[in-house]
């Protein structure tokens, strides 16, 4: 459902807020609720009126977008405010349904109704070196996926992989193996035991993250 008020008029009652306003005074003056007020802004400091500007349509979230959001929030990272503010997430109940479907051992499917990946620049090829540097640069910044993506023109989904498989298997975890990848048999021992080890502790990786994960679970359901 489309918002009856316009982002001018969004941005406008931001600023107002920003220039000494209290919420109470703003939500009575515009009839405005007080959580919808701090949402605008919220997004409104980071991203100006093009907070409110949306393109035609629904937006798209990649799997790995919502993996990122949903982590934000369970590992304490920010509240769900400061994440839907932080991503310019559509609204706080698109996350939370993220969060109840993550929770609920859901697959986080890609959403995308122009079959369109989530933000401009998605996609393109880039060169190893490229990569690395990417990952390097989000890194360097706090792990700042949206900014980094911004920056280089690519996806903000595209940024959070490359610098999950940078914190994985550094500069080598981001060489395109795609249709290189030899099976077990093919290798030396030397190759094979290397990937067991790997295989192994990746098992025990999963297994700490379903305990944490039941935590978190807990700890939300007391939310």
């Amino acid at each position: 459902m489309a918002s009856p008020y316009t982002p001018e008029f969004r941005a406008k009652v931001s600023q107002e807020y920003l220039d000494g306003g209290s919420y109470p005074s703003l939500a009575e003056k515009y009839n405005i609720g007080k959580t919808t007020l701090q949402q605008w802004v919220a997004k409104y400091k980071i991203y100006g009126i093009a907070a409110f500007v949306k393109p035609p349509g629904n937006a798209s979230y990649s799997s790995d977008f919502k993996k990122m959001c949903v982590d934000a929030v369970l590992s304490g990272k920010g509240s769900v405010d400061d994440v839907v503010a932080k991503y310019n997430i559509s609204s706080r109940e698109v996350l939370r349904r993220w969060i109840m479907r993550y929770n609920a051992n859901r697959e986080l499917k890609d959403y995308s109704p122009k079959r369109e990946v989530y933000m401009a620049g998605a996609g393109r090829k880039t060169a190893i070196r490229e990569r690395r540097e990417i990952a390097a640069y989000c890194l360097e910044h706090n792990r700042d996926y949206k900014g980094t993506a911004d920056i280089y023109k690519v996806s903000c989904s595209q940024v959070y992989s490359w610098v999950k498989k940078y914190d994985a298997n550094g500069g080598e975890g981001l060489m395109d193996k795609r249709g290189h990848h030899k099976a077990d048999e093919e290798v030396d021992e030397p190759e094979r035991l290397r990937r067991e080890n790997l295989r192994l502790k990746r098992q025990l990786e999963e297994k700490d993250m379903v305990v944490e994960l039941l935590k978190k679970v807990k700890e939300y359901e007391r939310m």
